[in-house]
């Protein structure tokens, strides 16, 4: 007599609860069931909510009203060229600038090490044979206040700016950073700047001020208009006019001086312009520049 199979099995092993198996496999079955037919209901109502006209097109045969755009790519449509002129208008539109033979250099003076300017230290500077009314810190310190604080700067159009000291240090500013409004306490900023070579943000990763490598032509994008300031130039212009001529594809370099006395003296740049009969300070020609590029882009 032949022995009955069990109908469950499992791994190679009769199930020892046949009985409770095909009971948990039924109910499994109608749950499935269930889920099925509820799905299907779902869908007819749905189906029976559509207009009675309704016609099923598929992709190709869509109307020319219906069909998608062809530079619809998930979901979006590709923005149009003039839209992609502006905003590449928007994002290449700034002014970098560069400060030439800047003052700034530090000593051991007492116990600690300081930043080296004409009214603390003019002794110091007489005994080691250096004449102390070239040491004005403190024309480079109202400088980059003059450009940090300008609505150019708030609204996004500084892309650089640079201090080149008259010690060949290139100092490479972050247009975010905030500086000290004393002088005392920008002194001892830029001591800490020039002994750790960065200074970091207090909140994050970011170097506010770093020590880079020259030369600063290497930092200044390709094609870009270079213009010095200088009251020896042979041509007075009025600077509103000659913004207003800069083309706005690649952001335009401007050098000033940042030392108490002579001239910028470099080679890199285009051409050299005098926007006063008159002698002005850094901060007051870098007034006027970005007076004029807000004038010229709308920035109130």
């Amino acid at each position: 007599m032949v022995s009955e199979v069990p109908p469950f099995r499992k791994l190679g092993k009769v199930n020892k609860r046949p009985e409770a198996a095909r009971y948990r496999w039924t109910e499994e079955l109608s749950v499935r069931s269930s889920v099925l037919l509820w799905g299907t209901t779902v869908i007819a109502s749905c189906v029976s909510l559509w207009p009675a006209n309704c016609v099923w097109l598929r992709e190709d045969s869509r109307p020319p009203e219906f069909a998608a755009p062809d530079n619809m790519v998930g979901g979006l449509v590709a923005p149009s060229v003039e839209q992609e002129e502006e905003a590449v208008a928007s994002t290449s539109q700034g002014v970098i600038f560069v400060l030439e033979n800047a003052k700034l250099e530090t000593a051991k003076v007492g116990k600690g090490y300081a930043l080296l300017n004409c009214d603390d230290h003019k002794s110091f500077l007489s005994r080691n044979g250096k004449d102390p009314s070239e040491y004005r810190p403190d024309i480079c310190h109202q400088a980059l206040l003059a450009i940090l604080d300008s609505p150019l700067s708030k609204a996004g159009k500084l892309k650089g700016l640079y201090v080149h000291t008259h010690k060949n240090v290139l100092i490479q500013v972050n247009p975010q950073v905030r500086l000290p409004r004393t002088f005392k306490r920008f002194c001892g900023l830029m001591v800490q700047l020039l002994q750790k070579l960065s200074i970091r943000a207090t909140n994050g990763p970011d170097k506010l001020l770093k020590i880079v490598k020259g030369p600063v032509t290497k930092y200044f994008p390709p094609n870009c208009e270079r213009v010095g300031f200088s009251h020896s130039a042979p041509s007075i212009v009025t600077l509103r006019e000659f913004v207003e001529k800069l083309p706005n594809e690649t952001p335009a370099v401007f050098v000033v001086g940042a030392m108490a006395h002579g001239k910028v003296d470099v080679t890199y740049v285009d051409q050299m312009i005098s926007i006063s009969k008159y002698p002005l300070s850094a901060a007051c020609c870098l007034g006027r520049i970005t007076n004029s590029f807000e004038w010229k882009w709308g920035i109130v």
